[in-house]
């Protein structure tokens, strides 16, 4: 929900979207585990994580962020004072542990100098476009609540996989591995879990958006033709639930109650011709609560329709997978590329 999707997302998305995390949380702990035993270690460490993630500077850069506001966060919970946060982050006794570990381990590797010139580069980067998109969403997205909503839109998005760490590790299985993680390379996997739920959720809403349809818009021929073949079959339990919301709306069993008979105020001659069916089964009192109980559920029935058009369907996710794994190019939808890592999730 804080994220972008719906209020109340489907089931069926969060189950492919965990999956989906949990796959590739798997296969890089894994990964990591085998560096760890290749370099003598006994437990996976940040070391071997950011020894994987070298190569993508982008990630990389948002991790070190990441790492450096983790210790700032546990200074000031100590207690520590104003003057020693405002301290050189990196030449000062008051070193961060984390920030300072990274540093040490990637200046080890380091060979040309790329990933040492992270930790200098004060500019404004790509981290801080991606927090303005975030921002901006965010802003967008709560115009329109209430205090209500806004309270649960907050807490929401103080959500992550790092508050309930022994669940975490039951999640990942990590008490089956040989060389076990540590707590430090815990908060990596916790952080990197949940922006991989937001890197799909971001690529869905785009799914989502290309689909929307576009009056006088040139290039609406050149969607992604797997992509319609998903949304024109829709999963079928989906289209099953529609159906009946649909045909119980329409149904004549739901239709209001007829208009109820004189009160009893008018006269006692008028209760010998009340019909014996209102005062023997409850009377207008049970007629009315009826009627509300309907119109209760006309309600609840609209919502969920309206929901389930605006939340993020399971072949959004697919069709943002798909696109993750091709490259982007002008001959693009006629190559065609065996990618079984992609082709799992989507046909699966």
């Amino acid at each position: 929900f804080s994220l972008g999707d719906a209020r109340r997302p489907l089931h069926e998305t969060a189950v492919l979207v965990e999956d989906i995390v949990h796959t590739q949380l798997i296969n890089l702990l894994q990964q990591a585990a085998e560096v760890s035993q290749m370099r003598g270690a006994r437990v996976v460490s940040a070391e071997d994580l950011l020894f994987l993630m070298r190569k993508d500077k982008k990630k990389l850069r948002r991790l070190l962020k990441y790492m450096f506001f983790r210790d700032y966060k546990s200074k000031i919970v100590k207690g520590i004072e104003e003057d020693d946060l405002l301290e050189d982050k990196f030449n000062s006794n008051n070193t961060n542990k984390r920030q300072k570990l990274a540093q040490d381990f990637l200046n080890s590797i380091d060979q040309t100098g790329e990933l040492l010139a992270i930790f200098e580069d004060d500019e404004i980067d790509d981290v801080h476009h991606v927090l303005l998109l975030f921002c901006q969403r965010a802003e967008r997205q709560t115009r329109a609540m209430d205090s209500v909503q806004y309270a649960e839109f907050c807490e929401s998005r103080q959500l992550s996989f790092s508050k309930k760490a022994s669940k975490f590790r039951d999640w990942l299985d990590c008490s089956s591995m040989e060389i076990k993680p540590n707590a430090v390379a815990m908060e990596i996997l916790a952080y990197l879990a949940y922006e991989t739920v937001a890197q799909l959720v971001d690529l869905a809403l785009l799914v989502k958006q290309d689909m929307a349809p576009k009056a006088g818009d040139p290039f609406s021929h050149a969607i992604s033709a797997t992509f319609i073949q998903y949304h024109n079959s829709t999963e079928p339990h989906l289209l099953g639930q529609s159906t009946s919301v649909k045909t119980s709306l329409d149904s004549p069993e739901n239709t209001p109650p007829p208009t109820p008979t004189p009160p009893a105020s008018a006269g006692q001659q008028h209760l010998g011709k009340t019909p014996s069916g209102a005062l023997g089964n409850g009377g207008i009192g049970q007629d009315s609560t009826k009627s509300k109980q309907r119109k209760r559920k006309k309600s609840t029935a609209a919502c969920g329709m309206e929901a389930q058009s605006d939340a993020i369907q399971p072949s959004h996710i697919r069709e943002a997978i798909r696109r993750y794994g091709h490259k982007i190019g002008p001959l693009s939808p006629f190559t065609v590329r065996n990618n079984r890592a992609i082709k799992s999730y989507i046909y699966n």
